[in-house]
């Protein structure tokens, strides 16, 4: 159906960041341009420790390696540079072209999946009820949305800012961190900082988690220049 509208490419992206940008231009260009079959966009790790998998090479394939399979030596490795060296971190933020999940994915989901070992819940008929298990009691075959970048021929990775581009909501209102409450607070930061950038000046409660620039009314921060020299109260909604 996607071929048949004359789509040739998929932006495909984790639903709980609150600063994804869909159909992301920059990162759509980018891949289009280096002739990509697939594509990720990351963000340096903040620290070795940060749980989150990796942008690797293994057997001179493109690969995702999870947190908890890489050694303490190799998450703190650094460059020259002073930065991680292995510190692109994966975000489920990924371009796909059709024609790569076509002749190349799509024939290969049989050998994609993964053993499990899960707790699964299951119904007891003799007791009716339901039965949570405290130990490991099923299997599941499992297969995650990257395990495709082996395939690839070429894939691009575009390097991003967190600020800009990530504010995750995995967490409980009223945590310290990747909460409703963090994410509307990076949120309302990309807002002000547009603004900003635009040349005006901020008042009032600047330090707002409620500060909004509208996506019908800007998508990157471009369009605000009626916003130069005024003074704008916070917080807003513009």
């Amino acid at each position: 159906d996607m071929k048949s509208k004359g789509i040739k490419y998929i932006h495909a992206f984790g639903v709980d960041n609150a600063l994804v940008k869909p159909a992301d231009p920059t990162f759509v260009g980018y891949c289009i341009q280096s002739n990509a079959d697939c594509g990720n966009k990351v963000l340096w790790k903040t620290s070795p420790g940060e749980k989150v998998g990796v942008v690797a090479s293994k057997g001179g394939k493109p690969c995702i390696v999870e947190y908890s399979d890489i050694s303490k030596e190799m998450s703190e490795r650094r460059g020259e540079d002073g930065r991680l060296v292995f510190g692109a971190g994966n975000i489920c933020n990924h371009f796909y072209t059709i024609d790569f999940l076509e002749n190349v994915v799509v024939p290969n989901l049989g050998n994609m999946y993964h053993v499990a070992r899960k707790k699964i819940p299951h119904y007891d008929a003799e007791k009716k009820e339901t039965v949570k298990p405290t130990s490991n009691n099923g299997i599941k075959l499992e297969s995650f949305i990257f395990d495709v970048f082996p395939l690839s021929v070429k894939m691009a990775v575009l390097d991003v800012e967190r600020k800009d581009e990530f504010a995750p909501v995995k967490n409980p209102p009223g945590t310290d961190s990747d909460s409703p409450d963090t994410a509307r607070m990076l949120f309302s930061n990309v807002a002000k900082d547009w603004l900003t950038k635009a040349g005006a000046t901020l008042v009032g409660d600047t330090k707002s988690d409620l500060c909004e620039v509208h996506p019908l009314t800007s998508y990157n921060g471009e369009g605000l220049e009626q916003w130069k020299g005024k003074t704008v109260n916070c917080p807003f909604t513009v």
